[in-house]
C-alpha cells in the first residue's frame, strides 16, 4: 500500500505502450491504491488493467467525478476523500492526460488542500504542455482557453480578444474543439484571423499518427488537412 494522500495519476493521451509515456513508479502507485475518483469508469478500468492485468478491478472503489456531477453537493464530493482520514490513499484519473488540469478533478484537489491532506502529482503527459513545447510559440506567457463558443458572434468576439492578447502581451493562446468540428474550426480561423497569424495544430499527441504543424493562416488556407474526429489541440501566436 502507498502512503495516505491524494494521488493525481496521469494516463495516456493515445493508445500505445505505457512505458513510452509513463514512468514505472506510476504503475507501482496504481497497484497500491484501492480507492479511485475517475472521470470515466470505462476508461479508468481500461487504464488500470493496462497498468497491471493482475489487478482485481472488482475489489476497487471507483467513483465518478465529471461534468455530470452535481458540484453543489459538496458533502458527497468531500466524502470521496474520506479514505484518507482512515490512512488510505485516493487516486484521481482523468479521461486523458493529467488530472485536475482542465478537468473536474481540480475541485477535489481544492478540498484536499483545504483539509490539509498530502497531494501528490505524478509525472505524465499533458497535451497542453507537449503541444506548446513543439509549437515554436512563446512558452513564457500562455493561456489555455478550453473550448471556444459554438455560436458565431461570441466565437468571433473571443478570437478578437485572443488576438489582442497575442499582440499586446505576447501570450500564446491554446484551445480545443470537439473532434468532429476540428476541420470547421480551422476554416473559421483562416477566414477571420490575420493572414500573418500563426496556428499550430497538434493532433494524436504521443500516438502513432502524431502530427504537430505550425503554419501561418495564409499557409493553412491553401493546405490540405483532415483532423476530423482526431483528438487535437490548437495554439495561436504571431
Amino acid at each position: 500500500m502507498v502512503e495516505a494522500g491524494l494521488y493525481l495519476i496521469p494516463c495516456q493521451l493515445s493508445d500505445g505502450p505505457l512505458d513510452g509515456v509513463l514512468p514505472a513508479h506510476n504503475v507501482e502507485v496504481v497497484r497500491g491504491i484501492r480507492h479511485f475518483v475517475v472521470e470515466s469508469l470505462r476508461s479508468a478500468r481500461r487504464f488500470i488493467k493496462k497498468c497491471d492485468s493482475a489487478i482485481d478491478i472488482n475489489s476497487l472503489t471507483l467513483d465518478e467525478l465529471n461534468e455530470h456531477t452535481d458540484l453543489k453537493n459538496s458533502a458527497a464530493i468531500e466524502a470521496l476523500l474520506d479514505p484518507i482520514d482512515r490512512g488510505e490513499a485516493v487516486g484521481v484519473i482523468s479521461d486523458a492526460g493529467c488530472p485536475a488540469v482542465a478537468d473536474p478533478g481540480a475541485d477535489l484537489v481544492a478540498i484536499a488542500q483545504r483539509r490539509g491532506y498530502k497531494v501528490i502529482p505524478l509525472v505524465g503527459p499533458s497535451s497542453i504542455l507537449l503541444s506548446l513545447m513543439a509549437s515554436g510559440f512563446n512558452g513564457q506567457r500562455f493561456a489555455f482557453e478550453g473550448y471556444l463558443p459554438v455560436d458565431s458572434q461570441p466565437r468571433q468576439a473571443r478570437l478578437r480578444e485572443m488576438v489582442r492578447r497575442i499582440e499586446r502581451e505576447r501570450q500564446t493562446q491554446i484551445f480545443i474543439e470537439a473532434p468532429y468540428r476540428n476541420n470547421q474550426l480551422i476554416a473559421d480561423l483562416v477566414n477571420h484571423l490575420p493572414a500573418r497569424m500563426r496556428l499550430c495544430v497538434a493532433s494524436d499527441i504521443t500516438g502513432e499518427n502524431q502530427s504537430i504543424i505550425t503554419r501561418t493562416m495564409k499557409e493553412w488556407k491553401v493546405a490540405k488537412y483532415d483532423y476530423h474526429k482526431i483528438p487535437t489541440i490548437f495554439l495561436l501566436f504571431e
